[in-house]
């Protein structure tokens, strides 16, 4: 076992073609350990005393759960494609594959001169209720997790302590529910911007390489970017894969809410999931991803996850730009996208 110091790790993990090993992490800031924890993403997980299956087991974490992420780790171990560990305070290590790096940053100063067709925002803790009321005494409707995008459409008062809530609508079932305010941040104009838009769209293309397990965006066939994914697995519900071939970015939507079959046997409801680009009319499409962390082997219904800020760069990075504070964009122009063996 290697414990990696936190200059290493920068080195490691940061989005691009230097990040292929680590899963991530949120780099904005100076400590890439400051205010940084891990969310639960399974029914259970196990803490150990060292980086590898053959410890012995501390703690057993429920779905949910959120620790401090005090260092990482590499195993020995090659059992796995991933190998990164997470250590949590003194107590030990948990295995990064269903752990969501996530923080705590509660939002301030609220936005309440929202548009007729909304703001979109993304949540910017470990997880929140979201109510069919705006207050706790009401029904929880869903459970909204870190990074997935919402549609605010305006702030209330809360029923009972008068506290400020977001007004969310779910893009489905065209529902509305109620968010604590702070929980959601308000996606500015300016980091919604396009990514290279001096680039001619013809001259950017995306090559997902299955065996790899890798995507690569290209300008003027030079690498500008490369993240680790997952693509079509083998799950309890049968085997789905993602389709070689040649395709476009054509569909694209900031947030959707994902959802089919039985979620007991590897069907999923899954809403705000973010920077989702559709390839096929099936509904293959790039996306973020929050409820796995473990790229670099396949693992989705035929999708390719990615984590949520790397989607969230090749989302803004092709074409079509979607305009801002419109749901999606649909036409017969798009980044060429070709996935390969």
């Amino acid at each position: 076992m290697k414990n990696l110091s936190r200059r290493d790790f920068i080195k490691l993990s940061g989005l691009g073609l230097a990040s292929l090993m680590a899963p991530s992490l949120n780099f904005d800031i100076d400590d890439p350990f400051d205010l940084q924890q891990g969310r639960v993403t399974v029914r259970t997980v196990w803490v150990h005393e060292t980086p590898t299956t053959e410890a012995p087991k501390t703690k057993l974490l429920q779905r949910d759960s959120v620790f401090d992420i005090t260092n990482t780790a590499i195993s020995e171990e090659t059992i796995t494609d991933n190998r990164i560990w997470y250590q949590v305070g003194n107590e030990g290590y948990v295995h990064s594959s269903n752990i969501q790096p996530v923080r705590t940053l509660l939002s301030q100063p609220y936005v309440d001169n929202i548009p007729r067709e909304g703001l979109l925002a993304e949540v910017s803790v470990p997880y929140s209720d979201a109510f069919t009321e705006p207050g706790t005494e009401s029904e929880v409707g869903y459970r909204i997790y870190y990074e997935t995008t919402h549609w605010v459409k305006a702030l209330v008062a809360g029923t009972t302590d008068g506290q400020p809530w977001y007004q969310i609508r779910d893009d489905k079932w065209d529902k509305l529910y109620y968010v604590r305010a702070e929980h959601l941040r308000i996606l500015t104009p300016d980091e919604l911007m396009p990514i290279s838009p001096e680039v001619p769209a013809e001259n950017k293309k995306i090559i997902v390489r299955l065996e790899q397990q890798l995507v690569t965006a290209y300008e003027m066939d030079i690498p500008v970017f490369s993240v680790p994914v997952s693509t079509g697995a083998r799950l309890r519900s049968g085997t789905y894969t993602t389709p070689k071939g040649k395709f476009i970015t054509s569909y694209k939507r900031p947030s959707r809410h994902m959802a089919a079959g039985d979620i007991a046997a590897s069907g999923f409801d899954l809403p705000g999931v973010p920077w989702v680009q559709y390839i096929t009319k099936s509904g293959i499409s790039f996306h973020g991803t929050f409820w796995h962390n473990d790229y670099g082997r396949p693992r989705s219904h035929g999708c390719i996850n990615m984590n949520c800020a790397a989607a969230k760069w090749l989302y803004l990075w092709s074409s079509p730009d979607v305009p801002l504070n419109k749901e999606f964009s649909y036409g017969h122009t798009g980044t060429k996208v070709e996935i390969i063996a």
